[in-house]
């Protein structure tokens, strides 16, 4: 009646051991480290920059504990461990020193960075601590202000190309198209030609209001973004920019950054465990914007690049070789206009390829430049720090229609693959500023997770001090059988590699009182079958069994509460519903399987038991 069979026993050992495992690692701390990574975004990091970093280490005499090499996608990072924060500062201004020897123009990133201290064999069976969210870890907070008019700047420049494009393709005259303030400015000669322009624009701009005005004896249109588009515009810079910093927050080696939107126009960036806050506001300020502009390889320009001049209307830029090329100032293109890059093969001659697409005013305006320059190059250009580096140069081999791009030529795949990434992640669609800055310090993050640890602690203590006065030995089994609901509930929030803050710690807190909430249902229920003269094996399996519907009724009632507020709740409400519903499941579990079992250890084998340990037993007088 009693008796678990024998796979029920090791399930529930099992679940201890995988408890105690990835629970371990949470225990170890953190060790100081300092972490390489690329500065610029067309210079890729390999392994052997990992014996270079050792070898500058070494005859420096600074010793490192460890060091290791990480190949995420496209993106290296080594990391080197110390045994204190002196050797690792001593350690990074070495390395910096020695990488950087122009500190004006980095090639490196070297920061400041914290990595989990656990052993190499709880790393192998992918056993990792939990990630700590700013409050706890400390690090720093960021506001950034993005620069919507600037993005509206950058619209109204790409829409004038867009607009000289629509009225050449039906062939409308006109004395001129540019771009004043927040509007464009279209000129004709002739009624007939500016009526034919209104008529055409609307169809083929809809988002566009235009307004007709005399200019002497010029006819004017005046054209300007509806405020659906302009709502539009913003909302997409806002994505961009946010896509952009996930990437470029990568060089940093936060574990979990938190990046989001605040109101219409602001970006929040909490960035865990970092120490060097320079260097985070350094790598925030230089993220790249891409454009695409032609290249003039004309006998002129030539004579002049060879004679070290740059003719009007150009300007100098370097290809990822170090070779210099001469490009038109006028800007064809900008990232805005790439929804997505894919690394692939050319379907005729099997080469490395990167595929674009562009949207669809990139699309017709990437068509008429194709058109228009066959035999000529295009470059595609990658601005950080206000300096531009070509990433490629090839050759328009044809008209290019539909805004399916395909850029080919003597690259590898890998480069092709890397060539992608930076055309997907490096536009930035408008500038940003910092306009709030943060610092929560390590040793505020420490007394954080004191406090947190101590009253979890502390409840956890009351609750099994209650228990065993009250349920005596199934007080116990209770207490057993909390302990291993918290056991579980971190082993698998590591797993999940999920971000621990304080609204968690709350909410563990928590957790303990519904686990024990269940174990008091199945004691008192185990009370009533004695109390109406069960067998004490009997009251046992009655009590377990008819508590079940009671104790998932109520956690399934909380459950549907704590998966609404994960659903529409949003950063440290999202961390405590995640630490709340994880709750509810190992609580089910220990309670019922894990406490039962315990109970069945103790009692299912003796046939003849007369009493059991639960405490007073309160029978009604007759």
């Amino acid at each position: 009646m009693n008796r678990y069979p024998i796979w029920k026993y090791l399930t529930v050992l099992v679940a201890v051991v995988i408890g105690l495992l990835y629970t371990l690692p949470n225990l170890y701390g953190e060790s100081p480290a300092v972490q390489i990574s690329s500065a610029k975004s067309t210079l890729k990091l390999d392994a052997g920059m990992l014996d270079r970093a050792q070898d500058i280490l070494k005859k420096a005499g600074v010793a490192s504990t460890g060091a290791t090499f990480e190949q995420n996608g496209p993106v290296g990072t080594v990391r080197v461990r110390f045994a204190n924060t002196d050797q690792q500062i001593l350690a990074r201004d070495t390395i910096e020193k020695a990488l950087n020897p122009n500190p004006a123009e980095p090639t490196y990133t070297v920061a400041l960075n914290l990595l989990p201290a656990s052993p190499s064999w709880l790393s192998a069976i992918g056993a990792h601590p939990m990630y700590l969210g700013l409050d706890l870890r400390g690090g720093v907070h960021f506001l950034l202000q993005v620069d919507m008019q600037g993005a509206l700047t950058a619209r109204y420049d790409s829409l004038v190309t867009d607009l000289r494009s629509a009225l050449r393709d039906q062939k409308i005259e006109n004395s001129g198209i540019e771009r004043s303030a927040m509007s464009v400015v279209l000129s004709f000669s002739s009624a007939a030609n500016r009526d034919r322009a209104i008529s055409t624009l609307r169809t083929r701009n809809p988002d566009l209001q235009m307004v007709e005005r005399a200019d002497g004896t010029r006819l004017q249109i005046v054209a300007t973004l509806s405020q659906t588009a302009i709502t539009a515009v913003q909302a997409n810079a806002l994505k961009q920019n946010i896509t952009t910093l996930h990437n470029r927050i990568n060089e940093l080696g936060v574990a979990e950054p938190v990046i989001q939107q605040q109101g219409a126009d602001r970006i929040v960036v909490q960035l865990p465990g970092v120490q060097d806050v320079a260097k985070a506001k350094d790598i925030l300020g230089r993220t790249a914007t891409l454009e695409i502009r032609m290249v003039d390889d004309s006998p002129a320009a030539q004579s002049a690049l060879a004679a070290g001049t740059v003719p009007f209307g150009l300007e100098r830029y370097l290809d990822r070789d170090g070779r210099p090329l001469l490009l038109r100032r006028q800007v064809v293109l900008t990232g805005e206009n790439l929804q997505d890059a894919q690394a692939g093969r050319d379907n005729q001659s099997q080469q490395a390829a990167v595929h674009l697409t562009l949207d669809s005013k990139g699309a017709r305006i990437f068509r008429d430049v194709t058109r228009d320059n066959v035999g000529k190059r295009m470059a595609i250009l990658l601005f950080e720090k206000g300096r531009g580096e070509i990433v490629t140069a090839p050759v328009i081999r044809g008209e290019i229609p539909g805004g399916q791009v395909q850029i080919s030529g003597s690259m590898s795949a890998e480069e092709a693959a890397d060539t992608a990434l930076l055309l997907r992640a490096g536009s930035l669609a408008a500038p940003m500023e910092i306009i709030e800055e943060r610092t929560i310090g390590p040793s505020l993050g420490a007394e954080n997770i004191s406090k947190g640890f101590n009253s979890t602690l502390y409840g956890f203590l009351a609750i099994a001090v209650f228990m065993l006065i009250y349920y005596h030995l199934f007080g116990m089994f209770s207490s057993i059988g909390l302990a291993l609901n918290v056991l579980m509930l971190l082993a698998v929030l590591s797993m999940l590699q999920a971000t621990l803050t304080l609204p968690g710690i709350a909410a563990i807190a928590l957790t303990l009182g519904m686990a024990i909430d269940s174990n008091v249902l199945i004691n008192e229920r185990i009370r009533e079958e004695l109390r109406n003269g069960e067998a004490p094996q009997q009251a046992i399996a009655l009590g377990f069994d008819r508590a079940w519907s009671t104790i998932l009724d109520s956690n399934l009632t909380t459950l549907i509460v704590g998966v609404a507020l994960l659903v529409f709740g949003s950063g440290p409400v999202r961390g405590f519903a995640v630490v709340h519903c994880l709750g509810i499941l190992t609580s089910m579990f220990t309670s019922v399987v894990g406490v039962r079992a315990l109970a069945n250890l103790w009692y299912g084998r003796q046939k003849k038991l007369q009493s059991i340990s639960i405490g007073t037993v309160w029978k009604p007088k007759d």
